[in-house]
């Protein structure tokens, strides 16, 4: 009797143990429903968060545009002033544009973000055309030529133009703010000033072994066939846009940079958004290290903050393996980097 109490004793203590676990296991397993559950809603109501932002942006987004391309549409046959006033207004509103989506670009998936990217360049690629077609300017002038100045043009190129220096470039004055750049362009040295460019759309193109020195702060700059250059600029109060660069060190701070077919080109550059590359190879990255007297005040004319540089953030379209880095880019290394842009 005695050992059949105990064997009873010990069954019943086994059962017992064995129920406890049961209900610990169901217990689990319906806290981890619940949670998956949670979890699930989270994200529903995540996605719907996110698609109210994305139908809210495009919607602002697309009647901002429609107002844009209103105001140029209306610059065609418009007198000098009506055209000027139309730009400027235009400008403006293209800089405000950019801001918004700077701002929305966290909840934007890749290919939002690309569109309306694209979207914006037109934009800024519309204004400079009109501006340059419609707005009356001088051509550039190279200043009469010696013999003296034949072998000084043969030289390196130097950082310091001098007026009276042979084989520098000058825009005629009334001219210069509208200019705004240089193009077809080799082995010289070529400056603007900060009152030259003051919010003005820069265009440098088709420039061979030029050193470019652009001081102040340009709403836009756009860099084209450029072949073994070095081209420094201050703060680019909205987007610099790169394409057909090769052999060459650019130097600039701005909100966005979109750098298309460019090779073996170093970039020191500050961007308060994430760079993008398309269409690209050797090309190298480095935070901007260009300095001038006025850098601190042109920083504040463009409004850009210089505390936030994305300048290793970048964005190759044309390499999707997540989770690996694209061939395309590299960050140049420290020791490599330049800091003395003078001779």
């Amino acid at each position: 009797m005695d050992g059949a109490a105990e064997i009873s004793e010990g069954t019943g203590f086994t059962c017992e143990s064995g129920s406890t676990r049961i209900q610990e296991r169901l217990q689990r397993r319906h806290q981890t429903r619940i949670e998956d559950a949670e979890r699930r809603k989270e994200a529903k109501e995540s996605q719907s968060v996110a698609e109210e932002k994305g139908e809210y942006f495009f919607g602002t987004f697309n009647t901002e545009r429609a107002s844009i391309e209103e105001l140029l549409c209306g610059c065609s046959g418009a007198d000098r002033a009506v055209l000027t006033q139309k730009l400027e207004e235009a400008t403006a509103k293209t800089l405000q544009l950019q801001k918004f989506l700077n701002d929305s670009m966290l909840f934007l998936t890749q290919y939002d973000l690309r569109q309306a990217q694209a979207a914006l360049q037109k934009l800024q690629t519309s204004i400079a055309e009109l501006r340059e077609e419609g707005l009356p300017k001088k051509k550039f002038a190279f200043r009469a030529r010696t013999k003296a100045a034949d072998k000084a043009s043969a030289a390196p190129v130097s950082d310091t133009p001098s007026p009276a220096e042979p084989g520098s470039i000058k825009v005629d004055g009334a001219a210069a703010s509208e200019q705004c750049g240089f193009s077809n362009v080799n082995n010289a040295r070529l400056t603007k000033t900060a009152e030259e460019i003051h919010k003005q759309d820069v265009l440098l193109t088709h420039l061979t072994n030029c050193k470019v020195r652009l001081f102040g702060s340009p709403s836009t700059l756009h860099l084209k066939h450029i072949d073994s250059c070095e081209i420094l600029c201050g703060p680019v109060s909205s987007s610099v846009f790169v394409d057909q660069c090769r052999n060459s060190t650019l130097a600039f701070p701005c909100q966005q940079l979109r750098t298309h077919n460019t090779v073996d080109t170093q970039v020191y550059v500050h961007v308060t958004s994430r760079a993008i590359i398309e269409d690209c190879h050797g090309v190298s990255f480095a935070p901007f290290s260009w300095s001038y007297p006025t850098l601190e005040e042109d920083f504040t004319v463009s409004g850009l903050d210089q505390d936030r540089n994305n300048w290793s953030q970048v964005d190759d379209f044309n390499w999707l393996a997540a989770g690996t880095p694209s061939p395309n880019w590299t960050v140049v290394p420290e020791a490599d980097r330049k800091t003395n842009w003078d001779p």
